[in-house]
């Protein structure tokens, strides 16, 4: 059988639209969320029977058992880790905190001894003959 260009080129395109259309068509079958919407009480029928199925099978008891027996030595090393961070953290607060204090007490000190030099309150320095008015 003799085919011309034209008719292989035409047999060509008929399959390329065939194939389209085949393909949208699975793609549109493969749509869950299309599906959802166009059959939703078939959806929450499926959903509900999957979880049923599902705990039935009791597979997260056994996920969660494997998973606690995992994790119990590796949460002890890191309490023992974790224990160490937050007592330096305090460690270094509690230093800050006693110094920035002590600063603060020296400086009231000196203000109240009075030895004839300027005093500064704060960040305010007054000469030392203006007396400290309250008011």
């Amino acid at each position: 059988m003799a085919e011309t260009t034209t008719d292989v080129r035409a047999d060509i395109e008929q399959t390329r639209a065939r194939m389209s259309g085949a393909i949208a068509e699975l793609e549109r079958k493969v749509d869950v969320g299309q599906r959802v919407k166009d059959h939703p009480w078939a959806a929450i029928g499926f959903a509900f029977g999957a979880g049923v199925a599902l705990s039935a099978s009791r597979a997260d008891v056994r996920a969660a058992k494997v998973t606690a027996d995992a994790t119990k030595e590796t949460s002890s090393k890191l309490g023992v880790a974790l224990d160490g961070v937050v007592a330096a953290l305090i460690a270094g607060v509690a230093q800050a905190f006693h110094s920035r204090i002590d600063g603060m007490v020296d400086e009231v000190v000196t203000s109240i001894k009075g030895d004839g030099k300027a005093r500064s309150i704060g960040s305010t320095r007054i000469p030392a003959d203006e007396a400290i008015r309250a008011d």
